[in-house]
């Protein structure tokens, strides 16, 4: 404020003036403030003004003493606004010019009547916080729940495509604006998009305010599921989007609502039709039986899952339906000894739709001859269901966002085209899992993403067999008979047998058959003739379905070939690892006997000549065939002729020194003797030797990938497949071997499946490879 200003009488409001000058002049004193014309009245204006047809619902709050205006100069002459502030609404004025007569919030007392003339205005100051006081002291009881809900905005709760859109119980109360200890209760709408859902909660429980979003667009103004406090009633009033509308994911925004509905204490069904459509009747009937059928075992699960102090209850919300007309009657009016919710029965009951779901379904309507709509009768029928808690209590928000995480986690995903049922709201492909059996192609008749909690596939229709899968399940006849049903697989060794006998009885008597109660029951190849099918003699056969993503039911276990390659594949690097240092000694030893007499011997070659880096265990010394001296690979790389040594006219390894002198010729007394020439023979004979059978090795490595592949039980993954670990995705390379988990039948690296564990289902009864994964199931693999 101006220093220069003048302040009058502070502290006391001066009376207050019509601002309309409609009958009155200006003269006369105001006795209401309309918040839809934006202005002071005086008793004559306002019933003047308010005739018509079209004002008569202005909202009008009645000037008591203490009253402090809206700005004046936030509006203008002709209700336009001059000037807004930078939250967008009307300020409460601060002081009145007693010259201008109008009253002024500190932005526009700053703006107008800080220079020229105006500053020297006297103005009287509101004080707000006293007025405010005065007020509330006076103000009825409507008054101070309007009150309540001027500071209430609405949010996103859940968006299109079922993500919730609130991280945890902590933001969905900071967004409430309540107390974590608050109990409350939910009230949600449905019905059908263009009836006016989001108007009809903003004049039910907040008096006209707009916390929920409306428009006059043909879009629909509300996408996904919206919520809001309601202080007064202690509710959570949701906003849902409009049903029969123009969307992109149809089968998951309706899915939506059922979730909404499920955590709902009590449903408003709004409809504006001259009479009830039978879309409505449906849509509830769907809901109820989806709600039953689905939703109900799931709300215990989360009870008993989180730990929930309140139980939420297995019976549905109750329901109001509020019908609105222009041109026809209310349901019941022309028979009043009928009572409308019994004719609703009827209706549901013609329609073969039963709402068993519901605690209570409740008619109220209202005649709209001229707008606006009454929404009085609907607010009335609200409050007296909230106050019925026989069936549904009050809980605290955490619950009730508990409640809903818990639903989206279970029903969610995308739902297939094929899938999508128009002859229901609600049909049961929508909650189900959508898996298929790839033998008979029926459905899984689980809820969805019950995967992750390790419950399995099921169908109620029976499978049938498939060649392709294989999808026979064998068990025990015997143990059947005796009221078990225990399953058998065929395998290639008794669990008793060490892994060479079983390999050894395989080869003579074939595969076995072997129950954990009754023992070896089969054996393919038991008699010389006459060996009977086990199918005849000692198992039962099951048909079982098959779902994606399942190792299927191959029931051919005959891992011999694969058990053998393991056997002699451990035997190999076993003495490879033992004898490494006796083969080492053995081959200096038969080298320095047949080397040149010339030839330094290995064992005094302990560095190489010419860089001097010792020779480690696994090094290999190589002899410069002009000098005779032991160098390193690095350095003597090079090869020519030495015919002075009789190494011609082939190249041979020479150290850089003798590459490089080449042209220096040896002394007589140097050259070889006969003696040495015979050992110069055997030396080449000992290399080409050498040569030959590093290229036999080579030779028998090439096909036992081959052998390998061929030798893998049916289950394994095929190794040209395999391009990196299962596990931690490391790609393979010839420094990274693959190995197969004996369970599971993937690829992985060493570090990932260095457990060793028996796997009876796959026929390894003793301890084999398996990857971290497998190794970490219970029970028996």
């Amino acid at each position: 404020m101006s220093a220069h200003t003048q302040t009058a009488e502070k502290g006391q409001n001066t009376t207050l003036l019509c601002q309309e000058s409609y009958v009155c002049s200006g003269t006369d004193e105001a006795v209401f403030e309309c918040d839809e014309c934006r202005s002071l009245q005086c008793q004559r204006c306002e019933e003047e003004l308010h005739q018509p047809e079209r004002l008569r619902n202005h909202e009008r709050t009645r000037i008591r003493p203490g009253h402090v205006p809206y700005c004046d100069s936030c509006k203008g002459a002709n209700g336009n606004i001059m000037h807004v502030s930078m939250t967008g609404s009307r300020q409460i004025a601060a002081v009145r010019c007693q010259v201008c007569k109008i009253n002024l919030c500190v932005e526009c007392q700053k703006r107008t009547h800080s220079g020229g003339n105006r500053r020297k205005h006297p103005v009287t100051v509101y004080h707000v916080g006293k007025a405010q006081e005065q007020e509330e002291e006076g103000m009825d009881e409507e008054t101070r729940r309007r009150k309540m809900t001027e500071k209430v905005v609405s949010f996103l709760l859940v968006d299109e495509t079922e993500e919730i859109q609130v991280r945890n119980e902590e933001e969905f109360i900071k967004k409430l604006d309540c107390s974590p200890e608050q109990h409350l209760k939910v009230v949600s709408i449905f019905g059908n998009t263009g009836d006016g859902k989001s108007h009809t909660l903003n004049h039910t429980f907040f008096y006209g305010r707009e916390v929920f979003k409306t428009s006059p667009a043909q879009e629909s103004c509300t996408v996904g599921v919206w919520a809001a406090y309601d202080p007064v009633q202690k509710v959570v009033v949701i906003d849902t989007e409009g049903l029969l509308g123009a969307t992109v994911n149809l089968s998951q925004r309706t899915r939506l609502l059922l979730k909404v509905l499920a955590i709902s204490d009590l449903v408003i069904y709004r409809t504006r039709a001259d009479r009830l459509h039978n879309d409505l009747f449906k849509f509830l009937g769907d809901a109820s039986e989806a709600y039953l059928k689905h939703f109900t075992k799931e709300l215990k699960a989360t009870t008993a899952r989180c730990g929930l102090d309140v139980p939420l209850s297995t019976l549905g919300p109750g329901v109001i339906i509020f019908h609105e007309t222009v041109y026809t009657k209310l349901l019941g009016s022309d028979h009043p000894s009928e009572v409308p919710e019994k004719l609703i029965q009827d209706r549901f009951r013609k329609l073969s739709c039963f709402p068993e779901a519901f605690s209570s379904i409740h008619y109220k309507g209202t005649r709209t001859y001229n707008p606006p709509t009454d929404f009085s009768g609907l607010r009335r029928a609200v409050e007296q269901q909230l106050e019925n808690n026989t069936t549904r209590s009050p809980r605290q928000p955490g619950v009730i966002y508990k409640a809903l995480k818990a639903l989206s986690d279970r029903f969610s995903g995308e739902i297939p085209d094929d899938q999508m049922a128009h002859s229901s709201f609600f049909p049961d492909e929508y909650f189900t899992c959508s898996s298929v059996c790839l033998s008979c192609g029926c459905g899984c008749k689980k809820s969805m993403n019950h995967a992750k909690e390790g419950v399995p596939h099921e169908s109620k229709s029976r499978c049938r067999y498939s060649h392709q899968y294989d999808n026979r399940v064998y068990t025990c006849k015997a143990c059947y008979e005796r009221g078990m049903e225990v399953s058998v697989v065929p395998k290639t060794s008794a669990s008793t047998d060490s892994p060479w006998l079983g390999l050894a009885k395989y080869a003579w008597s074939g595969y076995v058959i072997e129950c954990p109660n009754c023992g070896v029951v089969y054996r393919s190849r038991q008699y010389w003739f006459g060996n009977q099918d086990p199918v005849n003699t000692v198992v039962r056969t099951e048909i079982e379905h098959v779902w994606p993503g399942t190792d299927g039911f191959l029931k051919d276990n005959n891992n011999a070939a694969q058990r053998l390659l393991d056997g002699m594949n451990f035997m190999a690097q076993s003495v490879s690892e033992l004898s490494l240092g006796p083969t080492k000694a053995v081959t200096s030893w038969l080298t320095d006997q047949i080397a040149p007499a010339y030839w330094r011997p290995n064992s005094q070659i302990l560095t190489c000549h010419k860089c001097n880096t010792p020779f480690k265990d696994n090094d290999t010394k190589h002899h410069c065939r002009a000098c005779g001296e032991g160098f390193c690979d690095g350095c003597s790389s090079k090869t020519r002729p030495v015919p002075e040594r009789g190494w011609g006219p082939a190249p041979v390894r020479v150290c850089d020194n003798c590459y490089e002198n080449r042209g220096i010729q040896l002394d007589v007394a140097e050259l070889p003797s006969d003696e040495e020439g015979g050992t110069l023979i055997a030396r080449k004979v000992g290399e080409a030797v050498q040569n030959t059978l590093g290229a036999v090795v080579t030779a028998m490595d090439i096909p036992l990938g081959l052998v390998k592949d061929a030798a893998r039980p049916a289950y394994w993954v095929p190794d040209h497949e395999i391009l990196h670990c299962h596990n931690c995705r490391k790609e393979f390379s010839i420094k990274l071997s693959k190995h197969h988990c004996r369970a599971c039948g993937q690829g992985f690296c060493d570090e990932c499946s260095h457990d060793r564990r028996a796997v009876p289902s796959r026929g390894w009864d003793h301890p084999v490879r398996v990857c971290f994964n497998c190794n970490k199931k219970p029970g028996d693999l």
